[in-house]
């Protein structure tokens, strides 16, 4: 697991969320502020998972992103937009990272996973934490930042 790789992603994230600029999303999509929502709602469920990780308890993780469209919604309206968001997505991208520092050989511990993001990641097994941590930092985040650039390049029409 390398924690500064993933560091070097969230930092390419709140850069883009800082910048701003968002169009509407096509229709079906995620928008600017969900997706932000989505990303600090799945740190906290990466967080207790590792966290029950280093304490040797048995977890699962589901990223079950199409269910939480409600969850997403609500959180929007918690942080009161995206500079609230944004906050958010600081501090549980900033724990998850200090937690997967304290990894070491810890990262080899089997969890069952679910991941499913489109046909960019679909995963359904039992996969060392680690490498769970390693397919969120290159196809997770990335994917969501390609999102979000796209939000801004090519706003489309409500």
């Amino acid at each position: 697991m390398d924690a500064a790789a993933l560091r070097r992603a969230y930092e390419e994230v709140l850069v883009e969320v800082d910048t701003g600029g968002f169009g509407p999303p096509p229709d079906g999509e995620l928008s600017a502020e969900q997706i932000v929502a989505h990303l600090a709602a799945n740190d906290e469920l990466m967080s207790e998972a590792t966290e029950a990780v280093l304490v040797g308890s048995p977890f699962a993780y589901y990223d079950l992103e199409t269910i939480h469209r409600p969850q997403l919604d609500a959180l929007v309206s918690e942080c009161g937009g995206l500079d609230g968001l944004a906050v958010l997505l600081r501090a549980t991208s900033q724990k998850l990272c200090a937690l997967a520092d304290r990894l070491g050989p810890a990262a080899e511990t089997p969890v069952d996973t679910v991941l499913r993001e489109g046909f960019d990641l679909d995963v359904d097994e039992s996969l060392p934490w680690g490498r769970a941590l390693d397919l969120h930092t290159r196809v997770h985040l990335p994917m969501h930042l390609a999102q979000l650039r796209a939000l801004r390049r090519q706003p489309h029409l409500a």
